[in-house]
């Protein structure tokens, strides 16, 4: 197992790839800001948590107890037989958010409360990001030799 697939890791991972998806969603909002009958959409952040609690069981079931259970992994004789499984992120789909006014001509988006979920996005991104390289960091530190 390397480093990157400690369940920190992963969980920060699927963290980034979400807050990075959604914040595609946030912009493709923004720039329908003028499109008639346009909804805003955004990330359903409870199937990501979902998705996620449903992961994190067998994450640290695997490296954590008094009796390790090694991850089971999918074999197969050919490569097409299995389609690859992925993780959290891949199950999710934006769902549609109309915001608090709708305009005359139908679109739902106002600026306002668009630009505030992408700061707020922003701001966990770079929490998830900080945390990543603080947990790098301390895999150097702890694999450092001594002094």
């Amino acid at each position: 197992m390397s480093i990157a697939d400690t369940p920190y890791f992963a969980v920060l991972r699927e963290r980034l790839g979400f807050l990075g998806q959604r914040q595609k969603v946030l912009a493709d909002n923004v720039a329908n800001a003028s499109t008639p009958k346009f909804v805003p959409r955004d990330m359903d952040e409870r199937a990501f948590n979902d998705s996620l609690a449903r992961i994190m069981p067998q994450a640290a079931g695997g490296l954590a107890g008094p009796n390790p259970i090694a991850p089971v992994t999918m074999a197969a004789t050919n490569g097409m037989h299995l389609s690859g499984g992925g993780g959290a992120s891949n199950s999710l789909n934006a769902i549609r958010s109309p915001d608090s006014e709708v305009t005359l001509d139908g679109n739902a988006v106002v600026l306002e409360e668009q630009m505030i979920k992408v700061a707020d996005t922003r701001m966990n991104y770079d929490i998830a990001l900080g945390l990543y390289q603080k947990g790098i960091q301390l895999m150097r530190l702890a694999a450092r030799r001594p002094n």
